[in-house]
């Protein structure tokens, strides 16, 4: 796995299949690999392109604070390494904001974006602005009441059912606030990039996840809204859509990425 140093920041990245490059963005939590590894093979036809990205816990760097800009220096950087005049880019959950800033610093590097269970601003949306502070507070608290809390707001009311208590519960004790876990909220209450959004050139999908209980599907909306040209899709899932409904996940990217 080929690894480049970026800043502080040690960034590894995985490259699979042959094609038109395709980047993936991960959202808040561990690892790339465990948002999209089981997904890699069913991009036929393309090169795609995973890097974990500073507050992930394959990453060595200085343990600072995170921006999006920081992170979008990292993606912008693996880019440029695989030496790719342009690129597909999709971002999930935190992800999408950290694509949002890539695209609109250098538009001629981004043919088509997709952004799944993005937002522009946390504290523009109540329930939003809370979900994260109540979610950042069990980290200090509780490490069992924060890995139900991520667990519950993470899938949904009638995934958690179908899966019963059994993987439920084996599913808590693996949501722990570590430091970087905690690094990654903490830039989830902060970001804004409503700036940025007019200034994004690429041909854009928003996702919208109608099921989603930790950001709601209003903030794809105002994704959409303030996006020039975008166009928009809705999936009924909860937030971790590439674990709920991952034929839903990957048909929506593909289909738009792979069309005339």
């Amino acid at each position: 796995m080929p690894t480049i140093s970026v800043g502080s920041a040690k960034i590894p990245y995985r490259v699979t299949g042959e094609g038109p490059v395709l980047v993936l963005v991960h959202g808040t939590g561990p690892n790339a690999e465990i948002q999209f590894g089981h997904l890699l093979e069913r991009f036929a036809g393309n090169t795609v392109v995973v890097p974990d990205l500073s507050g992930t816990e394959p990453v060595i760097d200085d343990g600072a604070p995170l921006t999006v800009e920081r992170l979008a220096e990292q993606v912008l950087a693996v880019i440029d390494d695989l030496g790719a005049d342009q690129v597909d880019l999709a971002g999930f959950s935190l992800g999408s904001p950290v694509a949002v800033a890539v695209a609109a610093r250098r538009p001629e590097v981004v043919r088509r974006l997709v952004l799944v269970a993005g937002w522009d601003l946390a504290s523009a949306d109540e329930y939003q602005r809370n979900m994260f502070r109540v979610w950042r507070r069990l980290a200090d608290l509780d490490d069992d009441a924060f890995g139900r809390y991520s667990t519950f707001t993470g899938f949904s009311h009638g995934f958690l059912n179908t899966i019963g208590r059994e993987q439920v519960e084996a599913i808590v004790p693996n949501l722990k606030p570590t430091p970087n876990l905690i690094r990654q909220i903490d830039l989830c209450q902060t970001l804004d990039v409503r700036e940025l959004l007019p200034q994004v050139r690429a041909q854009t999908l928003v996702v919208g996840l109608a099921d989603d209980a930790t950001v709601p599907v209003a903030a794809s909306g105002r994704l959409h809204a303030a996006i020039p040209g975008s166009q928009y899709q809705e999936v009924a899932s909860g937030h971790v859509v590439p674990l709920e409904q991952p034929d839903a996940f990957v048909a929506a990217i593909r289909d738009f990425i792979q069309a005339a």
